[in-house]
This record gives C-alpha cells, structure tokens and sequence, in this order.
C-alpha cells in the first residue's frame, strides 16, 4: 500500500506501510504524481489523503472495503460535494444525493481521502487529462470509469472517526466545464436555462468557457483486463427463497414454476401471493398441490389486490438467506440461481439485477456495474436486509416503487450490482381478466397532476431540491409534444397547474404513510 499525503496542491509527502519513503517529484500536481506512482508500483493499492487529517485516515480498514481490484473509495464528511448542489440540475440518478453515514455508490469523488488499485488507474493513463484539480481529475476518472464497470463509493470507514470540515467547493465555471466534459452537450444548455429560471444567475460567460472542451466520454477506455475476486464471504448456507406476487396468470406462472423446478441450485421455500379482489372467488392454481414440486411452496392467497402489498406479504415469509424477487412472467434458464450466487461471490455484494429484456428486445448494457435503478422482478437480495426496506403501500398501483425500493437499500449502505449474465426473459404477459384498474383521489379532477403523483412523492422523498426542479424541466420539454394545447404560453400556464396538483397529491400520499 502506497500513502499519498498532499495540500491540495502538490504532495508533500508519500509513504509505504513499512514506512519506507518513496521519492518524488515535488513539482507535479497530484494527479501526475498519483500515476507515476502507479506506473513504479502496477500492483499496489494507491492511498491519497490531505495531510491535515494524516492521523485520521483509517488504513488498517482499507483491505477489508477495497475487497476487490475494480474498485474506487474516497470520503469527505461534509454535505455538500465538489461540485455542490446544481449538479442535481443535471442529474437524476440515485449518485446525486450521498448519503455519507453509509457505505453510498456515487461517482463523486473527494480529495480529504480514498483509495484505488494502481492497475485501474493505469487504465485511464494518457485517457484522461491528469488535471491539477485534484478534486476534478478524481471526479472525472469515476464518473467515466462507473458506466464501465468501475465501482465507486463514498466510504465513510475511509477515517477513524469525523473529521472537521474544510471547503473544496468548484467554481461555476468549472461546473459548466465538468458538464460539458462528461454530459450530452445539450445537458450544458439545460444547466444554463436552470441557473437562469431558479436561481436568477446568470452565468453566460461560464457557459461559454465550456464550449470549448472537449467531451471525456468517448474515449477508447476497457476495464475488462482487471480481474474481480472479492476477500469478502457474503454466501455461508447459499440457501435462496424465491418470491412471486401473482393475479390472473395461471399458465405463465406454471411455466416460471417449471424454470425453477429445473435448477441446478434449487431453492427452498418458493412464497406466491394470489391475488383476486373478486368477492368469493378462490384459488385457481390447482396444479400447486397436484404436481410434486422439488421445493416447498407457501401460498397465500387474498382478496385484496396490488403488488406492493402481495410482495410485502411474501417478503415476511423468507425464512432462508438469500431471496429471489421473482414475478409470475418470467423465464430462465436452469443455471440462474447457480451463476448468481457465483456473481454474488466474485463480487462480494448483498443485491444484485439481472438483465430484464423482453422478447426480441436486443441487450442494451453488455458491462457488470452499478445499477442506476432497481426491479422487482429481476433482484436477488440477501434476506437480513428485509427487515430495514419494504415496498412503501404509498405507492400502490402507481409507479415508483422499485426505485423507492432500491433507494431504500442504497441508503442501508447496499449498493445494486447489474449483471447483464445470466438474463432473465420477462413475457410481458397480458393482465389477468380480473383486474380492476385503480380509481386514484385525482384521477377525475379538472386538472390532472403531471408527473403522477407517486413519482412525484418518490422524488420528494429521496432527491436533492436541484434534481426535482431539473426534472421539472424536462418535463415541461418532454411532455410538450405529447399534449394538446400547442400554444406554448398556455402550455406553460396548464403546466404549472399540473405540477403544483402533483405536489399537493404527493404531500397527501406521504401524510398516509
């Protein structure tokens, strides 16, 4: 392990664990000197940290949370990040808003401490531009390495205990820059038009300054040579629940029954939930106790209709260590559950997604990496979580409540790993014929609420102010060519009305929760 100890400016001093010193050059920024630490030592774990909090860094905690190579940790206690808040205005992902008590997946990355395998960072050699902000190189090298495969986090156990806060706090002009070097550019202009609407800044010149650079993500960068085998033993017993919310899909839930009878890794406990809000009606899945299945089946069935609650109710009966979040359309093949806990294992991670395409839909994302969102139908998690997270009733029949899920888990500190093999088919099967569509409070107002309400409430619940007003304006350009008042001063004045009916909607679902 190879300490960089720094000011901000330059390294001031650079160590090994034995306390041997390492030479180097005084008059590099950060950065350079970083990477040619990593070209003399290829296979050594690279350490930066501010040296005011030289007696804070934690580096006996290190092995155990960089447990694999394709890994990238850094902490800052404060709050705020780098680039502080208007990031939000670009950004909707989960990334944004960091919870910094846990463990979070974020590619928002700080100088005070972290932590990366030389042999990553050797990757981005002569890739990325070693910047002298040594904060923005930082940022810059997660935010291109997280969509190919390179896991970053903000690692609290990074310091032995909280440490004082100090500002490193990028300018405006480095804002626009970072957007233009890592965004679609039109996400530049969007950023301008949110400094314009919500904070009445007018920051052109900025703006202007970011056109001319050029964009980081189109660069000739694979992570696929660094090799994953994490220290950590997250499988003991490698027992696995499944659980399958079902209504009206007798025949394709026989089918996904059939897939799992025909495991290589068996499950134990397969947990369905039939629902049939029809009064007097019971249960028409026959074959569950006509056919011997090579696993128990614990069937519930109720009356009272909808996902969350049916998942809910499945989810409390999990008795084994592991839980496949399974849905009554899906297909795969009998080598699922066996890959998976081989995935788990290498990666050392509680939670994970397949691949969920439907039929003849062409895989999109071909690299394993850290999930912007989550499913419900295509998830294995490790079962202790389930007694933190849940599907919020809030949100039934509407839309929301796999991200609300997910964002629960991240906040745990679980970060949700895409694997792209081994895929789950998922049929799309049509709605069984007893389904009722749902009546909600607003459905029959004059003014009808946009975005649902639902969404609204899962965004009022986990984003930063920032993301909600850039969604907002979106929106408003999205939904635009969709609707049927066409005179954009009228659209404008409809459109404020509809926000604010979806606002009031969701403060009401969030005081029923």
């Amino acid at each position: 392990m190879i300490v960089v100890f720094h000011n901000n400016k330059s390294i001031t001093r650079v160590e090994s664990i034995g306390n041997k010193t390492i030479l180097f050059d005084r008059k590099k920024t950060i950065a350079c000197g970083l990477m040619q630490l990593a070209i003399q030592f290829p296979e050594e774990t690279l350490v930066w940290c501010h040296e005011d909090f030289q007696n804070q860094i934690n580096l006996n905690a290190i092995p155990d949370i960089l447990h694999h190579q394709k890994m990238m940790l850094s902490y800052h206690p404060s709050e705020s990040n780098y680039l502080g808040r208007e990031i939000g205005y670009v950004e909707e992902s989960p990334f944004i808003n960091v919870n910094k008590k846990v463990t979070y997946p974020t590619w928002q990355m700080s100088s005070l401490a972290g932590a990366i395998y030389s042999s990553v960072l050797l990757v981005f050699k002569d890739k990325i531009k070693l910047d002298s902000d040594f904060d923005y190189y930082l940022s810059s090298i997660a935010k291109v390495g997280m969509p190919l495969g390179l896991l970053c986090y903000s690692e609290p156990k990074l310091l032995k205990e909280e440490a004082i806060e100090i500002s490193s706090k990028a300018s405006v002009f480095v804002l626009f820059k970072f957007v233009k070097q890592h965004y679609k550019t039109r996400w530049l202009f969007l950023l301008l038009l949110n400094f314009l609407v919500y904070e009445f800044r007018f920051p052109f010149v900025a703006f202007i300054f970011a056109l001319f650079f050029r964009n980081r993500n189109n660069l000739n960068i694979s992570l696929e040579s660094i090799p994953v085998q994490s220290n950590r033993e997250v499988v003991q017993q490698a027992t696995i629940d499944v659980i399958i919310p079902t209504i009206g899909r007798k025949n394709y839930l026989y089918d996904v029954l059939q897939d799992l009878a025909k495991q290589t890794h068996l499950p134990t406990n397969v947990i369905i939930v039939e629902q049939n809000p029809q009064e007097g009606s019971i249960s028409e899945l026959n074959y569950l106790h006509t056919v011997k299945w090579p696993f128990i089946i614990k069937h519930t069935f109720t009356h009272q209709a909808g996902a969350c609650n049916a998942r809910n109710l499945a989810l409390r009966q999990v008795e084994s260590e592991w839980v496949f979040m399974n849905d009554d359309d899906n297909r795969f093949e009998s080598d699922l559950i066996e890959r998976v806990f081989g995935n788990i294992r290498i990666y050392g991670i509680k939670s994970l997604s397949t691949s969920y395409l439907q039929d003849g839909e062409k895989l999109r994302y071909s690299i394993i990496s850290q999930s912007g969102i989550f499913g419900s139908g295509n998830s294995f998690l490790e079962a202790e979580l389930l007694e933190y997270v849940s599907f919020d009733k809030s949100l039934e029949f509407g839309y929301g409540e796999d991200t609300d899920f997910g964002l629960q888990l991240r906040n745990l500190g679980i970060d949700i790993i895409y694997f792209p093999e081994p895929a789950i088919l998922h049929l799309k099967a049509p709605m069984g014929g007893f389904r009722i569509k749902p009546v909600f409070e607003w459905s029959n107002k004059v003014i009808q609420p946009k975005p649902s309400p639902t969404i609204m409430y899962v965004k009022k619940k986990h984003n930063t102010k920032e993301q909600i007003l850039g969604y907002k304006m979106t929106l408003f350009f999205k939904f635009y060519q969709h609707q049927s008042i066409k005179n954009p001063f009228r659209y404008f004045v409809n459109y404020k009305k509809q926000w604010k009916q979806s606002e009031f909607w969701a403060n009401k679902l969030k005081m029923q929760t």
